[in-house]
């Protein structure tokens, strides 16, 4: 038996639509993932991120690798919360952050793998900004 889209659950109205589907699992993804990586930057509980900088980074500002860490890590978070808050917007920027993150990569040398990955993840991120929402425009005033 058919349910009228009306008369249909939100479950089942999410069950029908495999575009919001999509959409809800990559916001999902793209926003607790940077936010747990962010917060490792602080802990290094997962691995030693200093060692994923390159040295030019370190010679451009000149701070430690670590306390540069900590800086990709409050950026991580703030993208992640933006993900949630604002999808199409947030998922722009984590794109652009795993951008940098690919370049910081490739320029350190050794991280291919891991750059390769990244990219699928930036891949992801266009993904979840195609599937967005847009906002909603302004209605119309009408005229006299």
């Amino acid at each position: 038996m058919k349910v009228s889209p009306s008369l249909a659950t939100p479950a089942q109205q999410l069950a029908a639509d495999p575009h919001r589907q999509a959409f809800l699992l990559l916001r999902t993804v793209f926003t607790v993932a940077p936010i747990l990586f962010g917060l490792d930057k602080f802990t290094n509980l997962l691995t030693d991120w200093t060692m994923y900088l390159a040295p030019v980074v370190t010679s451009v500002i000149p701070l430690p690798a670590q306390t540069i860490m900590y800086i990709v890590g409050v950026v991580e978070i703030i993208a992640g919360v933006m993900v949630a808050l604002r999808p199409r917007f947030g998922s722009a920027l984590v794109a652009a952050w795993l951008l940098g993150i690919i370049i910081n990569l490739i320029v350190l040398g050794g991280f291919y793998d891991v750059a390769l990955r990244d990219f699928g993840l930036l891949v992801g991120a266009l993904a979840l900004n195609r599937l967005s929402p847009r906002k909603a425009a302004p209605a119309a005033t009408p005229s006299r």
